[in-house]
Order: structure tokens, then sequence, then C-alpha cells
């Protein structure tokens, strides 16, 4: 191809360039070099009007304009309207990086002419690359000014694109004036709903006609390129799927209606008051559909049975042989074989086919189900231990002496026990310096994990009960063989985190928090320096406006 030099008075640049902003500081270094060395690259025009226009090379022309140079070097060529946008992206995206929204229009653009596949390979990207582009496209102007800002992460925006435009607008709203990164991710999570855990057949088209099959949804993030959850179906559109999971409740309830089955939220009656519970209530009334309980029910799931591989993922963090789960899964086997024949001849005992509705996923498992009898009000039973053992029966003096037997024992154990740990209390056991010894620190743990972990936290600590023995010493035997030092530093961790002190207490004013923050700076330190700089730039801002109005005032 020829090289020509060309006036670059009679050179325009190209409307229609996907590049919209070009860094002033590094054009202002290329005119310094080109007004030494000269344009080192020909740039790429083709014909127009009254001149030529700018393919490739936009750059180089500011910059040789910049340096007051008359002619350019190109090369003129004919180009298919069709593909100039095509060779200017591909060019661009091979010498420094266009800005990244432009970058995402361009390759939105490319989409009417050519698949996600067939994009990737033409510009030497992945297919994943391809799609979270050509997402970020959809974002709103309100985040774009963060993302050329470098305040908010590519991943993040992709997120946040990845919502109808509406949905975004009111994620920005609830930003406030600051950008905050922590808030906007809260925001993300609490719109996205795990497609497979959804109540309804993902591939009926006909719950809302409108919306289609959720399998073929764009806002299915597996049609998507799986922007989110790694492969899994994620839907990003809150009101549409929320529509969806009301619509198969609704047709539940009319279906359960038809046929005479029972439709019970699966709660009792202690949580009758809690929202959602009332919402499923005040529907089945609206469709003048029985209110049944589960506390008013006698009910039977289906057993499922046991396998020795179901038994050791039951068991996989207790200390068992293989006998072990061998006499375990022997156990459930006889128990499943008795509830199978229960639930065999429920119905002969008067059970009936129901449905137990989540009122929060809307799930629905079947269960066999009847009422309680309601008992007649009668003369209080006498309780065993009220009565004398000349008025028991012969099984009733059995009872009462082992009761007796077993309590006088209990009684014995605490005599004992206390006997031992007052001897011990008089010795100079809390004076010695030796290092503890394991069977302190298993009690330590023990004592630990019984007294100071809350319920909710224990199922995060493993190693603790690992028998199937119920004997205590053998359950603190297997503990010991089992101890490490990572469950007690395990333990010590979660104890410290669920000692926080919130609402009026900070790090600031509370001893308690002030240690902690100082500990976990250690493990947490650019999170927690992130946190703090958005704080510090909204408390700097508060008090200057404080500042500004006593100031005000003052005069």
């Amino acid at each position: 191809m020829e090289v020509q030099e060309l006036e670059l008075s009679k050179i325009k640049r190209d409307p229609q360039q996907p590049r919209k902003t070009i860094d002033e500081k590094g054009l202002k270094l290329l005119s310094q070099n080109i007004a030494k060395f000269g344009v080192i690259q020909p740039i790429t025009v083709r014909p127009g009007k009254n001149g030529h226009i700018i393919v490739v090379g936009e750059r180089r022309f500011r910059a040789s304009k910049m340096a007051n140079l008359k002619t350019i070097p190109c090369i003129v060529r004919n180009f298919d309207s069709k593909v100039i946008n095509e060779v200017q992206i591909i060019e661009n995206l091979q010498r420094e990086n266009l800005d990244t929204i432009e970058e995402a229009e361009a390759l939105n653009l490319l989409l009417e002419k050519y698949n996600v596949s067939e994009i990737a390979q033409r510009i030497g990207r992945t297919t994943p690359f391809i799609y979270s582009r050509i997402k970020l496209a959809n974002l709103i102007e309100g985040f774009r000014k963060f993302v050329r800002s470098k305040e908010m992460t590519l991943s993040l925006a992709v997120s946040v694109a990845t919502f109808p435009k509406e949905e975004q607008e009111e994620i920005l709203a609830s930003m406030g004036d600051n950008f905050y990164a922590h808030q906007i991710k809260n925001s993300v999570n609490q719109k996205v709903f795990d497609l497979e855990k959804a109540p309804f057949d993902l591939n009926d088209a006909k719950l809302v006609v409108k919306a289609g099959a959720c399998s073929k949804c764009p806002f299915n993030s597996l049609n998507e390129g799986s922007l989110f959850g790694e492969g899994k179906q994620i839907c990003t559109r809150v009101s549409c799927f929320s529509n969806k999971r009301s619509k198969h409740l609704l047709k539940l309830i009319e279906d359960c209606k038809k046929e005479g089955v029972w439709l019970i939220g699966d709660f009792y009656k202690s949580r009758n008051d809690e929202e959602r519970n009332m919402l499923f209530q005040s529907l089945l009334q609206e469709h003048k559909f029985e209110l049944i309980f589960k506390d008013d029910l006698h009910f039977l799931k289906q057993p499922v049975k046991p396998t020795l591989e179901s038994v050791k993922k039951q068991y996989q963090y207790y200390n068992w042989t293989e006998e072990d789960y061998k006499g375990e899964l022997k156990e459930q086997l006889e128990a499943f074989k008795q509830e199978s024949e229960k639930y065999a001849t429920a119905k002969k005992n008067g059970y009936q086919k129901a449905y137990f509705v989540n009122t929060s996923s809307y799930h629905v498992h079947e269960v066999l189900a009847k009422r309680k009898e309601k008992t007649e009000a009668g003369p209080e039973k006498v309780q065993l231990s009220n009565k004398k053992m000349s008025e028991c029966t012969p099984k009733e003096k059995i009872q009462k002496i082992k009761i007796k037997s077993d309590r006088k024992e209990e009684l014995e154990s605490e005599r004992e026990f206390k006997a031992l740990s007052e001897a011990v209390k008089e010795s100079d056991y809390t004076t010695i310096r030796k290092e503890l010894t394991k069977d302190e620190m298993v009690a330590f743990c023990i004592s630990f994990y019984e007294n100071a972990i809350q319920w909710q936290n224990k199922d995060k600590i493993k190693g603790f009960y690992t028998s199937r023995s119920k004997s205590k010493a053998k359950i603190v035997e297997v503990f010991k063989n089992n101890f490490k030092k990572e469950t007690f530093n395990q333990l010590v961790r979660i104890y410290l985190l669920q000692g926080l002190h919130f609402q009026e207490r900070s790090h600031h004013n509370d001893v308690v928090n002030n240690s902690f923050y100082t500990a976990l700076k250690t493990y947490c330190k650019k999170e927690m320096e992130l946190i703090e700089a958005e704080y510090s730039e909204a408390r700097t801002k508060r008090q200057k406006r404080k500042e500004e109005r006593i100031k005000e005032l003052s005069k």
C-alpha cells in the first residue's frame, strides 16, 4: 500500500469513531515526540466528499496538529462502510485502551453484525469478556462517572448494569450524594435470585405470558454469559421474579381448592403474626380457603431411605470408624422400615394428602396429615410424684423406685464433684506457673463452647461431640484425641465477633469494640481502610458544613 503525504487541513475526524475521549497528557507527550521525530507510522484514511476521513490514527492526527505540522503520512483505502467501525474498534483495542464505557458501546454496535462468539474471535478476547462489556453498555449515566473516575470497579459496574435501568436508578438513589461500594454490593445482593431455587418451573412460558420462560429470558445470567454465580442461573429482574412467585402461589391455591387438598403454611401458631405468614393467611382467606395450622395436625412426611453415603455425609465431622457408620446405618434402616410401614397405611388411619408451603420461598412439599382429636375436658390426672406408694399400681411403684434411685445418684454425684472441686480450690492450682496441659486446654474449650458461644454459632465449629456414645467421659475422650490448636483459635475468634457491642457503642467509645477493631486490622486492613476512607470523607464534609453554618450564624 502506497504512503501519501496529505495536508492536515483536508483531513477530517470520523464522527462515528468509537473513541470519544483521549488523555490530554498522553496526547501532549505524543505531540512532543512527533515534533522531534515526525510521524513514524502512517494513519489510515478513506476518501470523503471534500478530502479524506480518518479511519485509524486519530491520536496521531491530533498530536500532529498540536505540533503545528502541515502534512501527515497517510494510507488511503476504500473501506466498505459496514466494516469501518469494526476496523476502528479492533485497531484501538490493539493499541492504547479505549475508555471502558466507549469500548462497551462500540462492542455493543458489533452485535448488529456478529454474535458474541464471533466478536470474541475477531478481537482476540474471551466470550465472558465480550458479554461483560456488552452488558456494561447498559449502565446508566449516573454510575458511568464513577467507572471513569475509577471509584467503581468494573466487576461491580457489570453487576449493576445487569439490572433494568429503572432498578439501577433505585440503587443510585439509595446511595445518596456519596459513592459507597459496599452499599451498592448489598443492594445488588438483595436484588438477585437463584433461579435454581425458584418454586416454579423455569420452562413454564404461560405462568406470566408477557415474561415468557425463565430458561430463555435475557435477565437469566446463564443467557448473559454467566456474569453472576459461576454458571448458576441468577435472575436480576426483581419485579418479574416476585410476580412469577406470586402467580405460582395463586395457581397452587386454586388447584388445591378444586382438588380438595389442604394447603398449610409451614409454621406454628406461635409465628402466626410474622408478616410473611400473615400475608399467606390473608391470601387463603381471600380465596375462601380453610385456615389450618400445623399445631392442629398429625402429619407424616414420606421417609427417605438412608444409605452408607448419606450417613457418612451426615456424620462427616465425627471421628467414626467404618463400623460406627455401618452401625448407624443399621439403626436408620430399621427406623426407615417402621416409618415406611406407618406411611403406607396412613390413609387407612384417616390421613389425607396435604401441602406445606414455605411462606418465604413458596416452596411446597407433600405430606399426609389428619386433624388432632379434641379431647373433652375431664378430671385432671394425679401426677405420679403426688401419689403415695400405697396408691400406686405395681408398674407405677417400679417407676417411682427408679426415679428416686436416679435422683439419689445425681445428688451423690453432685456432692462428690463438689468435694473434689473444693479440694482443688484449697490447693495452689491457680498459682502453678507451668504450661497448660492438653487436658486443661480441652476442659477450657468445652467450657467455652458450652457457656460462651451462642447457639447460632455452634454449628460453625467442628470437632465437638463426635461420638455416638451418650457417655460424657467418652465424648471428652474423643474430643481430646482430636483436639487441635486451630479449634481453640476459632472458638476465640467467634467469641470476639459475637461479643461486639453495636447501636450506641462504637470502637471509639467502647473498650471491647476498640480491642476487636485493633485485632482485626491485621486480617482485614484493606477492607477496613476503604470503609474508613468513605466515612472519613463524609465526616469531613459534614464538619465543614457545620463550621460554615456556625460561622454564618455567628455573623
